[in-house]
């Protein structure tokens, strides 16, 4: 009979053999994530590449639901290689999907662009983001599995806390590569990285996908799969045991609602919607916003262990309740102070002079068109807003009664949208262009009669012009950016992040029986990370586009970590105790 590390003495030293399961597991699944995160880090320009045709708010939005579209399929990836996973063991399952998702990405860096493949070119952007998504499926819950039936049963929070760090360190590597690429130190520069460069880090996951087999061909299976296949004890059918009865559903309910939601939402929140903020709300340069979240990252990297570590000695549960409640209570101020820190021209501009768009709501459609055949031209409301949301004003809504055409207060001072009921053709074009340059007109004022007697035309102030004059800066100024405290900001979000996803791979291994682990703790880890937690960026963007305040879309991940707080506390047993090689 295999024996299990279970069975060794509290005070285990490590050998070369674990010393190999961690590095190859976790190596492997660095690379995993790398791939998967490169599409996250490079939206803007995957957008200008891939999505050309639409209105700029609407292309990101798209090219976030495109990188979505990578964890949707995720549960099924789970399902597929679960399944696999618990009848044919977790070495061979997950180095098909180190396979699938390296030869994927290296073929997303040699895709045609929109403009020489027209529409096929986002079509098979989203098959290889889809196959993606499903070797990331498969991938999790197979390497966490196989590195916790390795681990001492005293430090299997902290053996399988390396497994955590992967999907931090996969993104950091990324921002690293990116950065590197797009730097001028290395000859491409930012005007040829969005043109071309962009593909060489896609193309580098060949080199990372040969390194990756070849560590883990050197792995054998895991000793508790071995013991199970051994005494004839594996499940027939795990999917129909693990889904299909109520005594193992009820546990993966618990965990879902308990744990994984928060843990979710928590993750991409902290890391990946704070760069979409970064750039998009706070207008910081693309490889500014990359160096500050990569320093980021690297400080808090290290704590995945040191909250892994301590699981093991108080439990699972409580830390990661904890990083639950935190991240409800502070990442409203912490957005805001982020805000304040890295532009602040745009936190005093926000302050003193608030915007607000006085309109029916009825006229007012979201700034979100997924086929591209919306103007935003047609109502008063719809002007003013899209003109908002491409410049990432922050403002608030006043509801007004029908038949009011829409103005735009900036601090003191109101604006009336030129009224497309009277104006068309290029006669609203040109009313429109009025109405948003960037030049400041002369004040309206009540127009006089010229001479003939024919009333003079009214002066029409700029928008865009009378927001500079109050502050509003086009762009984030590097030199006013406080490098230090942004640093520190970014490092409390990770830092968040390593206390929920720290724990959670060893409570969820020791949720579920060894017969039918890889696809228990699969299939909810990957519902709740690829589509709760895989949406965000998307949904937050888009309801921040919809309502107009900046910190709107901070509400999605603050109720998801709130409820996955009360339920885990009420609900959710604590395991770090529990034998798992049964």
């Amino acid at each position: 009979m295999a024996t299990t590390f279970d069975q060794l003495p509290k005070h285990h030293t490590v050998t070369n053999s674990e010393r190999l399961v961690i590095t190859a597991s976790s190596l492997g699944t660095v690379f995993e994530w790398y791939d998967f995160y490169l599409y996250g880090l490079l939206t803007a320009i995957i957008a200008s590449q891939f999505l050309t045709g639409l209105n700029p708010t609407t292309a990101y939005i798209m090219a976030l639901l495109v990188f979505a579209s990578g964890f949707i399929v995720r549960p099924f990836g789970a399902l597929v290689f679960g399944r696999i996973g618990d009848l044919v063991g977790r070495r061979y399952t997950f180095i098909v999907t180190l396979s699938v998702m390296g030869i994927s990405t290296f073929l997303v860096g040699c895709l045609p662009t929109y403009k020489t493949a027209g529409v096929a070119a986002p079509a098979m952007l989203v098959g290889l983001r889809m196959m993606q998504g499903l070797a990331l499926g498969g991938e999790y819950g197979g390497a966490a599995s196989y590195v916790a039936e390795h681990a001492p049963s005293t430090k299997r929070g902290l053996y399988t806390s390396w497994i955590q760090i992967t999907a931090t360190a996969g993104l950091a590597m990324a921002l690293l590569i990116v950065i590197m690429v797009r730097s001028p130190i290395t000859g491409v520069g930012e005007a040829a990285f969005s043109a071309w460069g962009w593909r060489i880090p896609y193309l580098l996951s060949g080199l990372f996908l040969v390194l990756g087999l070849w560590l883990r061909l050197k792995l054998h299976e895991s000793p508790v799969f071995q013991k199970m296949k051994a005494e004839g004890t594996g499940s027939k059918a795990p999917l129909t045991e693990a889904f299909g009865q109520w005594v193992n559903l009820k546990v993966v309910i618990i965990a879902f609602f308990g744990a994984i939601a928060g843990q979710a939402v928590i993750f991409y929140g902290c890391q990946l919607y704070v760069m979409t903020f970064l750039e998009k709300m706070l207008k910081l340069d693309g490889l500014t916003a990359n160096m500050l979240l990569a320093a980021a990252l690297v400080l808090a990297s290290p704590f995945y262990l040191v909250f892994g570590a301590l699981s093991d000695r108080i439990g699972r549960k409580p830390v990661i309740i904890a990083g639950c409640v935190l991240a409800a209570a502070t990442l409203f101020p912490a957005f805001h102070m982020l805000t304040a820190a890295a532009n602040p021209a745009l936190a005093a501009a926000q302050s003193n002079a608030p915007v607000t768009v006085t309109a029916n709501p009825a006229e007012c459609n979201s700034q979100f068109d997924p086929v591209g055949g919306k103007s935003y031209d047609t109502t008063s409301c719809d002007i003013i807003k899209a003109m908002l949301a491409k410049s990432g004003v922050n403002y608030t809504n006043v509801n007004a009664p029908a038949g009011t055409i829409a103005s735009i207060t900036i601090g003191q001072t109101t604006f009336v949208a030129p009224d497309p009921a009277k104006v068309s053709g290029d006669a609203k074009k040109a009313a429109i262009a009025g109405f948003t340059a960037s030049v400041v007109g002369k004040a309206a004022t009540a127009a006089k009669p010229a001479e003939g007697g024919k009333p003079a035309v009214e002066a029409k102030p700029a928008v865009k012009g009378a927001l500079a004059n109050v502050g509003y800066p086009a762009k984030a100024d590097p030199a006013r950016i406080n490098i230090p405290l942004v640093i520190a900001i970014l490092f409390y979000l990770v830092l968040l992040v390593t206390m929920v996803y720290g724990p959670i791979a060893a409570l969820l291994v020791e949720l579920f029986p060894s017969r039918i682990r890889y696809s228990a703790m699969s299939l909810p880890y990957h519902i709740g990370n690829g589509w709760l937690g895989g949406l965000l960026p998307a949904i937050s963007f888009a309801m921040v586009a919809a309502n107009g305040d900046i910190f709107y879309g901070l509400w999605y991940p603050v109720v998801v970590a709130a409820g996955t707080a009360v339920i885990g506390a009420l609900f959710l047993p604590e395991t770090y105790r529990r034998p798992i090689d049964g």
